[in-house]
């Protein structure tokens, strides 16, 4: 009914497929993905829908159960306010409107069942870089639901995660490329203070702050790139890989995130503070 200003189907994503240069794709924020199925009573790696900021509204043909977890947001089912983060009954004939994010950036919606479109390289995740699965939502797609797998198991739930990030902290393990960047840079890159960049997306979350220098003018031969990579372009802002980048790259990498600090990177708002805190392990 809403398509949302960007509205995906997402799982777990497509791993093992770097080598024919197809990206990994899926939730960016995989704990808040998984947690949503859960609540419904869906295995991890059934599909759910990932809004951006300004949420979706879908009307449903059978009664069925959702569940909207990640960016704290307004819900409701015909019109009526419900519980965000837990598991709600929409009649046959219902619109689930999911509100604008009231913090963080990506809202995930699982309905019982999974969205079952049609796998692409054994995964429904849409891929913004290559194109790989279903479109972006727009307004009046109808969507193929599952058959559900049952309740949701005991233990389920959503007060235990931390909400969005007010501050950005990524740890960074230096390398592959340090040695690209001058002694400073390297040695400021720990105190210096970025924001994140309006032009991030789900390929990678840029940067706005102090330039890093490259030591070297030569070029480097493209080589793989990894999830969490950090690349430095030639503007010198640091750009954090995320869940549709690119396999390989020109540019220096002088560190990687580990992946389980990337789910806050996926909820952090354009203007949140970056702190990188460089490590060797």
């Amino acid at each position: 009914m809403r398509a949302g200003a960007l509205t995906t189907v997402q799982d777990l994503g497509r791993i093992g497929f770097a080598h024919l240069g197809v990206p990994r794709s899926g939730a960016l924020d995989q704990p808040a993905h998984r947690l949503a199925n859960r609540l419904v009573g869906n295995p991890p790696e059934a599909a759910t829908l990932e809004t951006t900021l300004t949420g979706t509204a879908v009307r449903v043909r059978r009664t069925t159960v959702a569940a909207v977890v990640g960016a704290p947001c307004p819900v409701r089912v015909a019109g009526r306010p419900v519980a965000w983060g837990a598991a709600i009954r929409v009649p046959a004939g219902a619109v689930l409107e999911v509100g604008p994010a009231t913090a963080g950036l990506r809202t995930y919606v699982a309905l019982a069942g999974g969205v079952a479109v049609e796998p692409v390289l054994g995964s429904r995740s849409t891929d913004l870089l290559s194109g790989l699965g279903p479109s972006p939502l727009a307004d009046g797609d109808l969507l193929p639901l599952g058959e559900p797998t049952g309740p949701a198991p005991p233990g389920a739930d959503v007060h235990r995660r931390s909400g969005p990030p007010t501050e950005l902290v990524l740890p960074l393990v230096l390398g592959p490329r340090q040695d690209w960047f001058t002694e400073a840079a390297r040695n400021s890159l720990g105190a210096a203070h970025y924001t994140v960049a309006s032009a991030s997306n789900r390929i990678g979350l840029r940067t706005d702050g102090p330039a890093l220098t490259w030591a070297r003018t030569d070029e480097l031969p493209s080589e793989g790139m990894v999830l969490g990579a950090v690349q430095v372009p030639p503007d010198g802002r640091p750009v954090l890989f995320l869940a549709d980048h690119p396999v390989t790259g020109g540019y220096p990498v002088i560190g990687v995130v580990p992946e389980e600090h990337l789910p806050a990177a996926a909820q952090a708002t354009p203007g949140t503070p970056v702190r990188f805190t460089p490590t060797t392990h």
